[in-house]
């Protein structure tokens, strides 16, 4: 390869990299697993190592992974948190246990499990946790520190008061309780986190602690990074010193005084993989002593004293049987192949999801097909690709009716999945209740997840409707449920009656229909009737409703099953009319934008004193734009606004400009 040819590849392969950086490191969303991307970093580590004039300190071989988020305050790392360098085969283990040998003599090396998580920092005073930070770019991270004190592994106060520690560790999250997040975010129609790293490293970075804590994050510290006090000579020793300390370590970890004994360990640990209730992605191998790490000293971004090796993904064919389709929570309908078992990274695999109709035709896959497969992350059974079609394998197409309750299913245009329009579908009831009782919906306070579940169990909700005739006896069945939780229960349900039209026709789950058009539906029809009733020209004339909501709404209230819900909830007492009056026009044809925290009025109370006085609240900023409603800390918002010579505003003059009937 000659040089021009060779550095084109090179910006070629450092845009990818730093592409996939971004999105694994901060968005927490990754596009391609580990394996794909390690083998673009080691195509630019071996151009780099035959052309070593393109490497600069911007390549992504000279830099860890992640970066600073500006939604938290930064924290200088004073002991850079380093990457690892990677092996891949027995070989390269040996290549790294040479290079050792020939600078310290004869190691001993400390074998561990390489945990798949998000890397932090924790520091102690007088052993009284002071600050957590995660590692950005190794130089500077995030600081995250009372996200951390909801991690109940982590110890707040040591065993003894050592008067400064520093020590890293991995934040992950078990599989349990990532199949518990996944299964209620699905539930509350939210997109589910791909694997239990990437559901880690997004709840770690909430700006409400609240939600970090209902996350059940955990943590293994695995490291020293500074300590006064005492004096540590070795790994073990610091790795003894820390669970005396009250830290959760490496639950196993090996020494080994030969690079022998260091690889039966490698592949003792991998074949463990499948067994733990975490994922782990390699094993890492350190040297033990200090004083032998100080010798050996470190590259621009890595410790020349420890290597990690990364296990492949591992890969089997098996044969497609047949494929079920699943109704989900949401609507949506799942294919589901069914296969001839296998086994995978320590768990026999039968079933893997197909994603929809998009995904099958990519990857050409007929029923009766041999087809490859692997876990993704170690933990999601996923199919690569087709092997080959057998004589008699059929091509697969998603049905037109919902195989739960039968109604059609449309497939909206942009949407790759297919979705049941019965808004009573048995299939997906549970997501249709939680999103009905919820706090921007009916607000039923108490009738949670937890209750909600209980109550579908012992068939006594099969609709929504069902909700407004629930007696007191059956809710005291549930579990932790008294007189008095069962009265307020009663009574919140019975409030709900009296919200809003809005209100009702938000918590109907109409596709594409937010909060935002379900108020504009009801002041403008005014009644559930009236919106029955309305043609598709003149929903689609309301101001900011447009034809594929309308499209939406329209089908919705076409369907015999809608007509039925509603009429129970007529029969019940709930209330069909807009209540929402129009004090005056004086806002009339304005439209406002609200950034900031008010000093005393929230977001829900300004906007409904807006538009009570005839004005519209957008959530951007244009040319449009009237009025910026301005509180304390507001944000890209206001800049714009000044941009662009829009009046800001703050509340006391909002206040001012609606005089007494603020």
């Amino acid at each position: 390869m000659e040089l021009e040819e060779a550095r084109q590849l090179w910006h070629r392969l450092s845009e990818q990299i730093s592409y996939h950086n971004q999105k694994y490191y901060v968005e927490d969303s990754p596009e391609i697993d580990d394996f794909e991307y390690d083998e673009l970093y080691r195509r630019l580590e071996q151009i780099e190592g035959q052309f070593p004039e393109l490497v600069t300190p911007e390549s992504p071989t000279q830099k860890v992974g992640g970066e600073a988020l500006n939604k938290f305050s930064p924290v200088i790392h004073a002991i850079p948190m380093e990457s690892l360098h990677d092996s891949f085969s027995g070989q390269e283990m040996k290549d790294f246990d040479r290079r050792v040998r020939a600078a310290v003599g004869n190691p001993t090396f400390i074998v561990e499990p390489k945990f798949d998580g998000l890397s932090v920092s924790a520091e102690y005073r007088d052993g009284v946790f002071v600050r957590g930070s995660t590692r950005g770019d190794g130089a500077v991270g995030e600081d995250i520190t009372e996200n951390l004190r909801t991690i109940r592994s982590l110890p707040k106060k040591l065993t003894q008061p050592i008067p400064f520690l520093e020590v890293r560790g991995e934040v992950y999250m078990s599989h349990r309780s990532f199949f518990k997040l996944a299964a209620l975010q699905e539930l509350e129609g939210e997109k589910p986190f791909k694997n239990p790293r990437n559901a880690a490293a997004g709840s770690l970075r909430q700006k409400n602690a609240r939600i970090t804590a209902a996350r059940e994050l955990d943590i293994f510290v695995f490291n020293v990074q500074q300590v006064t006090g005492t004096e540590l000579h070795s790994h073990k020793e610091s790795l003894d010193f820390l669970k005396k300390l009250g830290f959760a370590v490496p639950p196993f970890y090996r020494t080994c005084n030969t690079i022998e004994e260091v690889l039966e360990e490698v592949g003792r640990i991998g074949e463990l993989r499948g067994t733990l209730d975490y994922s782990i992605d390699g094993a890492v191998v350190k040297v033990d002593s200090f004083s032998q790490r100080q010798m050996l000293g470190s590259t621009a971004k890595f410790p020349r004293w420890a290597e990690a090796f990364k296990y492949p993904p591992e890969e089997k064919q098996t044969k497609l049987l047949r494929i079920e389709v699943n109704v989900g929570r949401t609507g949506a309908l799942t294919p589901i192949g069914i296969f001839e078992p296998v086994e995978l990274a320590g768990t026999t695999v039968s079933r893997a999801t197909l994603h929809n109709q998009d995904f099958i035709e990519e990857k050409g896959i007929r029923v009766g097909d041999m087809v490859v497969m692997r876990k993704a992350g170690e933990i999601i059974p996923e199919v690569v690709g087709v092997v080959c079609h057998t004589e008699d394998s059929q091509p697969f197409t998603m049905p037109e009716v919902c195989p739960s309750c039968g109604a059609p299913v449309v497939r909206e245009e942009g949407e790759a999945a297919v979705r049941c329009t019965n808004p009573e579908c048995p299939a997906q009831l549970l997501r249709h209740l939680i999103h009905f009782c919820s706090r921007d919906a009916m607000d039923i306070d108490g009738m949670g997840p937890a209750v909600i579940e209980q109550l579908v169990e012992k068939h006594l909700l099969s609709s929504p409707a069902d909700l407004y005739f629930l007696k007191k006896e059956q809710i005291l069945e549930l579990d932790r449920k008294g007189e008095k939780s069962a009265d307020n229960l009663i009574a919140a349900i019975d409030r709900s009656k009296a919200n809003d039209l809005y209100r009702l026709i938000f918590a109907l789950g109409i596709p594409h229909v937010g909060q935002k058009a379900a108020k504009l539906l009801s002041a403008r029809f005014r009644t559930i009737d009236g919106i029955f009733q309305a043609e598709e020209d003149a929903l689609a004339s309301v101001e900011g409703i447009g034809g594929i909501i309308a499209q939406s709404v329209l089908q919705f209230f076409a369907l015999s099953n809608t007509a039925h819900l509603i009429g129970r909830l007529k029969d019940a007492g709930v209330n069909m009319s807009c209540l929402t009056a129009v004090s005056d026009s004086r806002f009339q044809g304005k439209t406002f934008v609200l950034t900031g925290t008010l000093p005393n009025l929230s977001r829900a109370q300004a906007t409904e004193l807006i538009e009570k006085h005839g004005g519209k609240v957008s959530g951007s900023v244009s040319k449009k734009t009237d009025y910026v409603v301005a509180g304390e800390d507001s944000g890209s918002k206001l800049t714009k606004a000044n941009q662009l010579g829009v009046a800001v505003i703050s509340e006391h003059e909002l206040e001012e400009m609606l005089g007494e009937n603020s």
